[in-house]
């Protein structure tokens, strides 16, 4: 809601029905640093399936990530060669300055 038509030049893309790729969830990585920047604890099965109470590895998120699409924290945002991951307002207030 907060970049308005910022929005309009992004390609939106529903990860629900169309899954991300391994190659994909690697290249956000390589932007972001860590597949556990990529990966969203709030997601329902974070819990259901245990995962809260286990340490989990690199190659786990980006595993957990690449197999269930709820695990992909949102929205994510790639600008050029920089990728902003999340809603918060530090995120999107960084973003609509690459923006501008």
């Amino acid at each position: 809601k907060d970049l308005g038509t910022l929005l309009d030049d992004f390609e939106k893309r529903e990860i629900k029905s169309e899954a991300i790729t391994l190659e994909e969830v690697d290249e956000m990585e390589e932007r972001s640093g860590t597949y556990e920047s990529l990966f969203s604890r709030r997601a329902l099965k974070f819990r259901s399936m245990g995962l809260a109470d286990k340490d989990l590895s690199e190659e786990d998120y980006r595993k957990l990530i690449s197999e269930e699409y709820t695990f992909l924290k949102r929205p994510v945002f790639i600008v050029d060669d920089q990728i902003f991951v999340g809603n918060s307002k530090k995120v999107i207030d960084t973003l609509k300055v690459a923006l501008s």
